[in-house]
Formats: C-alpha cells, structure tokens, sequence
C-alpha cells in the first residue's frame, strides 16, 4: 500500500457491507465530500457511485477484481480498481486503488490523431505519385526515359517530404525548399542559384508540388541550358501580391540563355523544347495543386517560369 501511495494512488479499503474503513491520497476534486462517515454517493456522485455499485456488487469471492474508468471535465481521467480480498481471515473487504490515466489518456488521443494524419497524408503522398507516373508514361518515348524522369520526381519529393517532416509537418520554408531542389545538381555551383524575396513557410501540399516544380527547372537548366557554361545566375523570387483582391504568393523563376550557346537553334521551337522541359508537371499538375496558375515562357535568351496561387498554401 504505501508503494502504491507513493506512486500518486488513491486507496480505499470498505468491509463486505461497503462501510469505509481506510482512506488516503483521495484526488483534490473528490477529497471534499470526506466526513465521519463517507461513502460512494457522497465522494463521487451519483453516477459514479451507481456504477460502483454494479461493479463491486459482482465480486463475491476471495481474489476478484475489476476495473472501470471514468472521464471528469474534458480532460482528468481517472481509473478504478478494486479487488476482494481476504484480510488476516477477517472475512473479505474490497481494495480499490484511483489512478489518475489522465496524461497517459492524453497522450493516446495524440498518437491516434498522429496515425490518423500519417495515414491521411500517405494516401495523399500515393496520389502524388500515381499521377506524376501517369503523367511521366504518358510523355515518356522509351522506358529508359520514364525511369530516368520518375526516378528524378520520386527524389524530389523525398527530399520535399524530408523538410516538412523536420517542420513537424508544418511545411517547408521557400529558401530551404530552393536550396534543397537545386543544390544537389551544383555541387560546386550553389551561388548560380539566388534567392530573394519572401521566405514564407508553406504548405506540406505546396511544398511537395513546388519542389516538383523547382526540381523539372533545375533539372532542365543543368540539362539543356548554358547556366555552368555561361555563368549566369538564375534569379528565384517570392512576392506576396494580390490577384483580382485576394491575397496571393507568386514563385518566379527567371534563366538567361545566351543565344550563342543555349539558345533556340535552328528548327526549335517553343513548344518543342517544352516537350522536354517538364512542361505537364510545370503547367498543370503543380498549379492544379495549389489552385494556382501558371506561365512557362521560352525565348531565344531566357527561361521564364512564373507559379501564382492564394496565400491560404502558406503557413502563419
């Protein structure tokens, strides 16, 4: 017994005939219905005595326990224990020992709600994935094509999914979401990436999307353009701005191609060099993520990339 007072429980000892004998460590919101002669009723109310009542009125024999807990506000939890025992042969008395599960409570509504989001947000991660797949396969020519460019979108959002991850699921930073995507791809050329503008927290679903976004530029200036060669930065921005009076975010991304070496050739065009530039992805499955809208402009000097979308993708 004084083990289990020390260890924040309550004890109650009554004869077979429910009369209290022994009391101590009673919870504060109880310990004011103690008198000469406590009983349930008085202690715990009517509900609670009520259900004590049919529980305890079931243990009749030497060694017999059970169990029951009840919810006090919103937010104490408490459980019940009592068992019949037999004393020094005195006959049976019932032990019930309270035990406050309050925070232990707590802390299994958090892990449900946990799960519940991690399940909400996997199947929507697999979502991403069918359609960037489809969307890959559909303007893929060969499989060696599709698996180099799925492959490339499955590691973007890794590396997306990794910072809203760190953010406890919060999102992603603009910068650090910039950085990550085109870093990688310049190893030993990160200054020929500037960023300026607002560095919002945005949304775990604009992040993944804008990471896929940032990864088909990286990708297609490192591939087609003359960014090392020519050693001219790439300018990413982040303004808020409003659009027809409503609060939004714009994401830009401006490259120059120096028509000497990067440049529209002879027989290109636009739209031929957009089917190679990622341009579904950069057209319509991020700003159809975020509820957005897009401009992908190619001229014979600059790659321009233009994502508006309202301000409710980003985090406060």
């Amino acid at each position: 017994m004084p083990a289990l007072v020390d260890l924040g429980a309550s004890v109650i000892i009554q004869d077979f005939d429910r009369n209290y004998l022994f009391v101590t460590n009673l919870p504060v919101i109880w310990a004011g219905g103690l008198s000469e002669r406590p009983d349930d009723l008085s202690l715990f109310g009517g509900e609670i005595a009520e259900r004590l009542a049919v529980l305890k009125g079931g243990l009749i024999k030497n060694g017999q326990k059970g169990h029951i807990e009840f919810s006090v506000g919103s937010e104490e939890v408490y459980e019940f224990r009592i068992q019949a025992l037999e004393i020094d042969g005195q006959g049976l008395y019932l032990v019930t020992t309270i035990v406050d599960r309050s925070e232990e409570r707590h802390r299994e509504r958090l892990l449900r709600a946990l799960l519940r989001e991690v399940s909400h947000r996997s199947k929507n991660l697999l979502a991403i994935i069918q359609s960037i797949a489809l969307q890959t396969a559909r303007y893929s020519v060969t499989l060696d094509m599709f698996l180099n460019k799925f492959r490339g979108r499955l590691y973007s959002l890794s590396q997306s999914q990794d910072l809203i991850t760190d953010s406890s699921w919060r999102g992603a930073y603009f910068y650090e979401l910039v950085r990550q995507q085109t870093e990688k791809y310049l190893p030993e050329n990160a200054h020929l990436v500037r960023i300026s503008g607002d560095n919002v927290l945005l949304t775990p679903n604009a992040s993944l999307h804008l990471g896929l976004a940032l990864h088909e530029l990286i990708v297609n200036a490192v591939s087609h353009g003359s960014l090392v060669r020519s050693g001219r930065a790439i300018a990413v921005t982040c303004h808020r701005m409003q659009v027809n009076g409503q609060d939004s975010l714009e994401i830009r991304w401006d490259e120059g191609l120096p028509r000497a070496e990067g440049g529209l050739e002879s027989g290109q065009t636009e739209e031929s060099l957009k089917a190679n530039f990622g341009s579904t992805v950069l057209e319509r499955v991020v700003p159809a993520s975020v509820n957005g809208k897009a401009r992908y402009h190619i001229t014979p000097d600059r790659i321009s990339y233009s994502l508006v979308f309202p301000i409710d993708h980003i985090s406060e």
